[in-house]
């Protein structure tokens, strides 16, 4: 139904405005953020195709929901007809403020004062790449973020990432701490024997320069394991 014809308190942008946000579906959202739809489209129904979940046989359809939406790079949006540039623009401009929001919290407080923090910005970073990124936080003396960088990519081993190369980045940002991160696009966030030798090699590198490893994440799409909660430190 296209948004006239719905009455005024169903309409999803009067509805945010007098019952606040956590009233509206990731449709409704969504809604609002397209504006328009295109010819023989609606916004409603254009936003839910958008979120639709892809099929296991790999079929054009949405991009898995909200997450997935958001986590779409500018060439993956273009292939939806009716998103423009702007459009197109705006979807990834939410994505990028929502890192930085979540970066500057990281920078305020405490890391490990909210490590769900950690692991959302991890995955709005790392969740969504096609292949392996190996990332590390680097962290103060109070535990609070002093940057984030992407070390290393494609299958990751002992022999893939080069503990110097983390060594000399910890250096450079006079870290005192680390969280070490990096995605799986297989799906699962189970770490293999790999990832726990690596992790193992790692922390007795960067503890010869009296910088621990406070815990390696492992994140996946909508999921993201902590090892250091998990024992597996």
């Amino acid at each position: 139904m296209p948004l006239k014809d719905l009455p005024p308190d169903a309409r999803p942008r009067e509805k945010l405005l007098a019952r606040g946000p956590g009233a509206l579906s990731d449709v409704e959202l969504l809604a609002i953020l397209l504006r328009t739809g295109i010819q023989g489209k609606g916004v409603l129904q254009m936003a839910h195709e958008l979120l639709q979940i892809k099929p296991k046989d790999g079929a054009d359809a949405g991009f898995d929901g909200i997450a997935g939406l958001l986590s779409a790079t500018a060439d993956d949006l273009k292939r939806v007809k009716g998103l423009g540039p702007a459009k197109r623009a705006e979807l990834v401009a939410v994505l990028e403020l929502a890192r930085r929001a979540m970066a500057q919290r990281l920078q305020e407080r405490t890391v490990f004062d909210t490590p769900d923090a950690v692991k959302n910005y991890l995955q709005l970073h790392l969740s969504a790449r096609k292949q392996e990124v190996f990332a590390v936080l680097f962290l103060d003396v109070q535990n609070r973020l002093l940057a984030m960088e992407e070390l290393f990519q494609g299958t990751l081993s002992q022999t893939s990432v080069y503990p110097r190369e983390v060594v000399l980045r910890a250096l450079h940002h006079q870290a005192s701490a680390v969280v070490l991160s990096h995605n799986h696009p297989s799906g699962t966030v189970q770490p293999s024997r790999a990832d726990e030798m690596l992790t193992q090699t790692l922390k007795t590198t960067l503890a010869l320069i009296d910088v621990r490893v406070l815990d390696h994440v492992i994140v996946a799409p909508g999921e993201a394991l902590s090892m250091a909660e998990r024992g597996l430190m």
